[in-house]
């Protein structure tokens, strides 16, 4: 009879504190979602200020099971009953993960004080620990590079801080939260087996292994020296601090060269100490501030100095210092740049690509597209023959870049890449070019018509079929205006009239 009465009596406790959580008012909310291990998923309200067995016994509600026999796991953390909320990094939206667990209870006999007293062991014996940013040091760029062991108050000065690229909808290089899910099912109802030491550990796959929470994930069977075992690793991933989350499939490009001047390093262009600041992934690691970065991306995409790095085929910068293997591997941090610098920045790597891999730009004004030719120039008029397709539609020759033509190409004025003056000023023939007087007539000229392949005399075409006919006195080469070639049957069934 005493069992039955202590029973009822813990029961009604635990229904009295449900009672009072609900009627709490709560002065700064944070709506998350719980997902279960089983699939199921419900929002919660919860106040910043809570605790993580706070959140065990409103979740309990909901799965119909005693908050005891409930863990909760965030960014591979198992969290611990005394976690405070407000120190797990959490956003609006964020998901927790709730996994029912078997409930560890001592064996109860019919004496109502040994029942409390297995309740209360079975209350204080809880697992879990600290969320993984509270945990987390600042991650060395190199696994070369050991961390230092330090004591608790070093660890929080050097806590580890991220910054990523966020796409959608910020557009813009903010403060980034570290995730982590199952690589098999992509589950984050996991829990890591070590914290990450170095970025290889975040950025390579099948660095870290994980215990896995979802029911329905598909563990591989691993077979060495004649053991099977099933391991599952970490996949890593970074999301945006600064925005609402978005589900689980909201991503963020981490920018890893970007870190806290946690060792007050001066600049190596201003010599300023700055608080954030970029590391050359060369060997002497030289810093510089994010003012002085912006600065040195701009001169050299200005004057188009940028380089292209063969391993990785990236558009890059080295460091200034000519360190050697120190090109920038993250092309995302050119994101420093402004919204147009950036758009440069891309048109002219497009531009380095499609050159480096046998291509052609567009000489047409104001297109620029980059084409690469099936087949290479065996001399043949076919082979000689380029046409802009996907962009202006332009037809030229593929040696002197003019107008397609026949018979062999006319000689063009060469310019050096810069021409430095007897006064030593630096100019660039490109402007200088754009700079001249009639350079805009010019222009228009060379957007507005084609040239008769034949005479190459400029042609505009105003209206009618696509028949052209020369009217330079002497030549009269009936010619396509689509083809740019001689006017054949196939142009009259195919684009006579456009």
């Amino acid at each position: 009879m005493s069992l039955f009465f202590g029973f009822v009596r813990s029961v009604f406790l635990k229904m009295l504190q449900l009672v009072w959580f609900g009627k709490r008012k709560l002065t700064n909310s944070l709506s998350i979602y719980v997902k279960t291990n089983t699939g199921n998923t419900f929002p919660v309200d919860l106040d910043p200020k809570w605790d993580i067995k706070n959140v065990k016994e409103i979740v309990a509600s909901q799965m119909g099971i005693l908050p005891e026999d409930i863990k909760i796991i965030f960014a591979g953390k198992e969290l611990h009953n005394s976690t405070i909320i407000e120190e797990c990094d959490l956003g609006q939206q964020s998901i927790l993960h709730a996994v029912r667990t078997p409930s560890q209870r001592l064996n109860k006999s019919k004496d109502t004080d040994t029942i409390d007293e297995s309740l209360e062991i079975s209350e204080s014996n809880d697992s879990g620990g600290k969320p993984m940013n509270e945990t987390l040091t600042d991650l060395p760029l190199d696994e070369s590079e050991p961390q230092e062991n330090s004591s608790m108050e070093e660890k929080h000065e050097t806590r580890a801080h991220f910054f990523v690229y966020c796409s959608t909808p910020c557009k813009a290089v903010t403060v980034g939260k570290l995730r982590v899910r199952c690589s098999t099912c992509n589950s984050g109802a996991v829990t890591v087996d070590r914290d990450p030491q170095c970025w290889p550990d975040v950025l390579q796959p099948r660095r870290i292994t994980v215990h896995c929470e979802n029911d329905f994930c598909p563990a591989p069977t691993h077979i060495s020296n004649d053991t099977e075992s099933q391991v599952l690793y970490a996949r890593f991933y970074f999301k945006c601090g600064k925005h609402v989350s978005l589900g689980e499939g909201d991503e963020a490009v981490p920018l890893y060269l970007i870190k806290p001047n946690l060792r007050r390093i001066p600049c190596l262009a201003c010599t300023d100490v700055r608080d954030m600041v970029l590391v050359f992934p060369c060997e002497a690691g030289h810093v510089t501030c994010l003012d002085c970065f912006k600065d040195y991306c701009s001169v050299r995409l200005r004057e188009r100095q940028f380089q292209f790095d063969e391993i990785k085929g990236y558009y890059t910068l080295p460091c200034p210092a000519g360190c050697p293997n120190s090109f920038i591997p993250e092309v995302h941090h050119f994101h420093l740049l402004t919204p147009e610098q950036y758009e440069q920045y891309q048109r002219f790597s497009t531009e380095e690509y499609v050159l480096r891999a046998g291509g052609i730009l567009c000489p047409r004004p104001d297109c620029g597209m980059g084409i690469i030719p099936e087949s290479s120039d065996n001399g043949s008029e076919e082979c000689r023959r380029i046409q802009c397709i996907g962009g202006c539609g332009y037809v030229f020759c593929r040696r002197c870049l003019q107008g397609f033509h026949l018979g062999e190409c006319e000689l063009q004025s060469s310019e050096s890449s810069n021409t430095t003056h007897k006064s030593g000023y630096l100019v660039d023939p490109q402007r200088a070019n754009d700079a001249k007087w009639d350079e805009a007539s010019n222009k228009t000229i060379r957007i507005s018509t084609k040239p008769c392949p034949k005479c190459r005399t400029p042609t505009e075409r105003d209206g009618g079929c696509m028949h052209m006919v020369c009217t330079r006195a002497g030549c009269g080469y009936h010619w396509c205006w689509v083809c740019q070639t001689e006017w054949t049957r196939n142009c009259m069934g195919n684009h006579w009239f456009g």
